[in-house]
């Protein structure tokens, strides 16, 4: 290799240091070769089906933390918007005898309104996003328990179920989706005007204030995207398990924020990327399938999901410190 081809590589890898996205790249890579050296059926096409499905999952439940994220929030309801959206499917289709599709819009609709309500409360009264959602996740929370008095809904129609359970050409249709969503996402915070106000919000609220944005609005629609993609979580689950669980949403929690934080969404807010939430989804995946084929106890699980979270926000403030050092030391030497 000459002096020419070494520079260009430098220049590669100091680029792609600076993604925020950078981690979640490399751990998952590293996870995918270690579980498929050290498993046999790893890389069967049964096994990957099921894995990028999980995947798929993941993102659309993490999407939705991420929108509050990225202003500096947080959605301590999402689970619960989850569970009460499951639970409105369920009962819309097997009690109130409605078509899925409507009874999706109606699920996607109690998405949105607890959004709203989320949002109101901490726009209009200046409130911590915190003790909200923490309050609302109670609220919601005892409306599912209250609605389905804790029964399964199992009368799904099969044909609803296909586009969770369904494939294209060996390929899960929740794949499909899932890179919809994040092209969209993508554009959306790129080259949007709305998309980078909200950006703006969660990167310096008092500066996009004074700029014109009018941040309480930004607030508001934040905390109903993040509904809105709680809703959608849970309407793919319902198709994808073919039955409407009450319990659905209890671990979405720590799934929302490692997938966000550890696809590179700064928990400080301004940031997103939409392929850091593909490779991070990934990640969580690889873990939970990689350790049932490896026979290690699955009680421990969340146990390993910690420590890679801990590890992932460990690698972030070891890479913007030497993303940090280098840009000083180029400023430094321009001088």
């Amino acid at each position: 290799m000459n002096e020419s081809d070494s520079n260009v590589l430098r220049r590669f890898w100091r680029a792609f240091a600076r993604r925020p996205d950078a981690s979640a790249i490399v751990a998952t890579t590293v996870l995918f070769v270690l579980f498929s050296t050290l498993t046999q059926n790893f890389l069967t096409p049964f096994n990957q089906f099921n894995v990028w499905r999980a995947a798929s999952q993941n993102v659309f439940i993490a999407l939705g933390q991420a929108m509050v994220v990225l202003i500096g929030g947080m959605n301590l309801s999402l689970g619960a918007i989850g569970g009460l959206t499951v639970v409105v499917i369920g009962h819309s289709i097997q009690v109130f005898g409605l078509a899925p599709w409507i009874a999706v819009l109606f699920g996607l609709g109690v998405g949105a309104l607890c959004g709203l309500v989320n949002g109101f409360f901490i726009s209009r009264f200046n409130l911590n996003s915190f003790v909200v959602t923490l309050a609302t996740s109670f609220i919601f929370q005892g409306l599912v328990n209250g609605i389905s008095q804790g029964r399964p809904y199992s009368n799904i129609p099969h044909a609803f179920t296909m586009l969770g359970k369904g494939d294209l050409f060996g390929v899960p249709n929740m794949l499909f989706l899932m890179c919809f969503a994040l092209i969209l996402v993508h554009v959306a915070f790129r080259y949007s005007v709305v998309g980078r106000e909200l950006l703006a919000t969660g990167g310096n609220p008092v500066t996009a204030r004074l700029s014109g944005i009018k941040t309480n609005r930004m607030i508001v629609l934040a905390n109903v995207l993040s509904g809105l993609f709680a809703s959608l979580a849970a309407s793919l689950w319902v198709s994808r398990m073919g039955t409407a669980q009450p319990a659905t949403g209890g671990d979405w929690l720590i799934v929302s924020f490692a997938v966000t934080v550890i696809g590179g969404t700064a928990l400080a807010g301004g940031t997103i990327s939409a392929p850091g939430f593909l490779f991070s989804g990934l990640l969580m995946a690889l873990l939970r399938n990689g350790l049932i084929m490896l026979g290690v106890n699955v009680y421990f699980e969340q146990t390993f999901l910690g420590t890679i979270i801990l590890l992932a926000v460990l690698v972030e403030w070891l890479r913007a410190g030497v993303v940090g050092n280098s840009r000083r030391l180029s400023s430094t030497r321009a001088t």
